[in-house]
């Protein structure tokens, strides 16, 4: 079964929902119930990784949300991304299906007790599907790019971007945490990246709040045809 997990700006257009479901887990609560439902004729589970009391992004319960995930018979995950652009040649409207991350700073596990190492990487066959996908939606999309995650919640500084743009294509505050904790539990995860905003410092244009929740919305139409030509292969 696949599972979605995405920010306050995105929902599967035409989910059809059989249940929801509230689980708790030895990691604490998830950050929302769960959606169980259909979408293109595959059963999907949709989470809201910001719940409804707008999480900030250093307070997700990973872990919660990817061990429930599991318990409900996930099997592949799509991550929903909300990015900025350290290139000025991936703009706002874009969207990245990132083939790797760095993500030094913390680094969440499930294994506190014992010494379990993993060797972190998106999965390359849910990556290809995304990637098809794309390219049958008419999407303007880049088909690799490094993800840098920072800690959030604020945005980074123009000093910050001008070192990490050395290392990476665009820059979020979850998608990392999601991707490790699904390898550790067995799950195949890759992400779609709607890359909402250049960077601060990037581009002489002011970085605002509101633009980049506009955007985010305007990219969830492409998002949801990218999903739609995904359940059609995977179906």
């Amino acid at each position: 079964m696949l599972g979605i997990i995405a920010g306050g700006n995105f929902s599967p257009e035409g989910m059809e929902t059989t249940e929801t479901t509230v689980l708790e887990t030895p990691f604490g609560a998830p950050s929302d119930h769960f959606t169980i439902g259909r979408l293109g004729g595959r059963a999907l589970v949709f989470l809201s990784r910001h719940g409804p009391e707008e999480i900030p992004p250093h307070r997700i319960n990973h872990r919660a949300n990817i061990y429930a995930l599991k318990k409900l018979e996930v099997s592949e995950v799509i991550g929903i991304n909300s990015v900025g652009s350290l290139r000025e040649e991936i703009p706002p409207g874009w969207i990245v299906i990132p083939h790797d991350y760095l993500s030094p700073w913390e680094i969440p596990t499930f294994y506190e007790h014992h010494v379990v190492h993993i060797t972190p990487a998106l999965d390359a066959g849910l990556r290809a599907l995304l990637i098809t996908a794309a390219q049958g939606a008419g999407a303007a999309f880049a088909q690799e790019g490094v993800y840098i995650q920072t800690i959030g919640p604020r945005l980074e500084t123009k000093a910050e971007i001008a070192m990490l743009k050395n290392f990476g294509h665009v820059i979020g505050m979850t998608m990392a945490h999601e991707a490790t904790l699904c390898q550790e539990v067995g799950l195949a995860y890759a992400s779609i990246c709607s890359v909402d905003n250049y960077c601060h410092g990037i581009v002489d244009a002011p970085l605002t709040e509101e633009e980049i929740s506009r955007r985010a919305r305007e990219n969830a139409t492409t998002i949801n045809t990218i999903l739609g030509q995904v359940m059609e292969e995977m179906t």
